[in-house]
């Protein structure tokens, strides 16, 4: 710290998040701490010093907390506070349920993370007791103590760029669970036909030359071997316009049709497990069509965001790339930093020294795991033709004693991509490779006469 005051970027910015939250949590107002349920709600309400000034238990679904809110409005009142802010954990939808009737009422809202409301109830006492009562007046405590945080307001747009984004890494589970089930039972009763491409999984001849013949056979290839190799071509080329080629690599469909002689496999199990199969390939096929469908809105969404030429102005990453770590991220304005959304990642270095320790510096592995894997998926593209993100890479893993591991070097690259993509999207300027490099462009070198 070179600054007069001695005081550090990391202690202004939590300078600044303290008094953003004093803001909503006034001493001059109540704090109603609230468990949320399904049909059963306890609500606190509470001064800043824990001490409860009345309680009462809701029997009502979360919709119908206007009235509980109305009656802590009172219950504050007559305790001559000007105020109540609203306090709870972010439990399923009911949160912001809560968040907008409390909205409605003009009260403020903060949430309690549920984390932190465990670490306390441990210690509240040594008995463990986890009751709603007593949970209730946590999350109070925790509010008058500013160890809550204000959730993120979300208009539609990114709203349903968020659902796009769950919904689609729902359906790459799915893809990627139908893939290795195939590759599974094929490796049990027909190998062959995984080594008639290099990456079968990969090639839409592969999937559709298969389709055609467990289609047909149903796993006895007396069928196919009597329909003869040029049919099973004509077959495969209108087959394979469905699985979205224009024409198919014959190559592929030959190696299979040579492999059916093979007796490579449990015979036994050929028949039933190739059926699995067959249905394996129709819901791969189905699941396919869905992913298109849903990336192709989120790029849409993106398009009207007006952000697609900013994010793919970084070299590699596409926009559905983009659109997927933007669905974890919410709008990055709301981040005070490029550190702070890696933080929200979990990609920020851990640092642990105390007096003259210094121990081993890894990644918090905190905050969204669904950010970290997008953030991860992104730098696939961005390491094979990014010039910076390969060379930053390159350095990491090649760098002297002090060199990373393959794995945390990408670790590294793929907080650098959140960095940039919080960049370009807050300043609404393009990717620059000078500033990704350097933090600043370069000025030019001016050569003596």
């Amino acid at each position: 710290m070179n600054n007069r005051s001695q005081i550090s970027h990391g202690d202004k910015s939590r300078n600044t998040r303290l008094g953003r939250l004093r803001d909503l949590v006034p001493v001059t107002s109540a704090i109603v701490g609230i468990d949320l349920a399904d049909a059963k709600q306890m609500v606190v309400v509470c001064d800043h010093d824990s001490r409860v000034l009345a309680r009462k238990t809701f029997r009502v679904r979360a919709w119908d907390l206007g009235a509980a809110l109305d009656w802590a409005g009172q219950k504050a009142a007559t305790a001559g506070f000007a105020g109540v802010t609203v306090a709870c954990e972010p439990t399923g939808h009911r949160w912001r349920i809560l968040g907008q009737l409390a909205a409605e009422r003009d009260m403020a809202f903060v949430c309690v993370q549920p984390l932190i409301s465990a670490w306390a109830r441990r210690g509240e006492d040594l008995t463990t007791d986890k009751t709603d009562e007593k949970d209730a007046v946590i999350i109070a405590r925790l509010t008058a103590q500013l160890r809550c945080y204000v959730p993120e307001v979300v208009d539609e747009t990114w709203g349903r760029l968020r659902h796009l984004g769950a919904r689609r890494e729902r359906l790459v589970v799915e893809l990627t669970a139908q893939v290795q089930q195939m590759r599974d039972l094929l490796e049990c009763v027909w190998p062959a036909a995984l080594t008639a491409a290099n990456y079968p999984f990969r090639s839409t001849t592969w999937a559709a030359t298969m389709t055609v013949i467990l289609d047909r056979d149903g796993g006895d290839f007396t069928r196919t071997k009597r329909l003869g190799l040029d049919r099973l071509e004509n077959l495969v080329r209108k087959e394979v316009i469905r699985w979205g080629a224009e024409k198919p690599g014959l190559r592929i469909t030959r190696n299979l049709f040579a492999a059916l002689d093979d007796r490579a496999g449990v015979i036994a199990h050929r028949r039933g497990a190739l059926e699995r199969v067959e249905f394996l390939l129709a819901d791969w096929l189905e699941t396919r069509r869905r992913r298109l469908e849903v990336e192709q809105r989120m790029v849409a969404v993106l398009d009207g965001l007006e952000l697609t030429e900013l994010v793919t102005s970084i070299p590699g990453l596409s926009a559905i790339g983009a659109a997927t770590i933007l669905a974890e991220t919410g709008d990055p304005h709301r981040f005070s930093s490029a550190r702070a959304l890696v933080k929200h990642a979990g990609l920020a270095p851990r640092e642990r020294s105390s007096g003259t320790f210094v121990g081993r510096t890894k990644v918090t592995g905190q905050g969204r795991p669904g950010l970290r894997l997008a953030a991860w998926r992104g730098i696939w593209g961005t390491l094979r033709v990014n010039p910076v993100h390969a060379a930053r890479y390159t350095h990491l893993t090649t760098r002297g004693h002090n060199r990373l591991k393959p794995t945390q070097a990408q670790a590294a690259v793929a907080a650098a991509l959140l960095r940039q993509l919080h960049a370009v999207i807050v300043t609404g300027r393009s990717w620059d490779p000078d500033v990704a490099t350097f933090g600043s462009r370069r000025r030019p070198v001016e050569v003596a006469a």
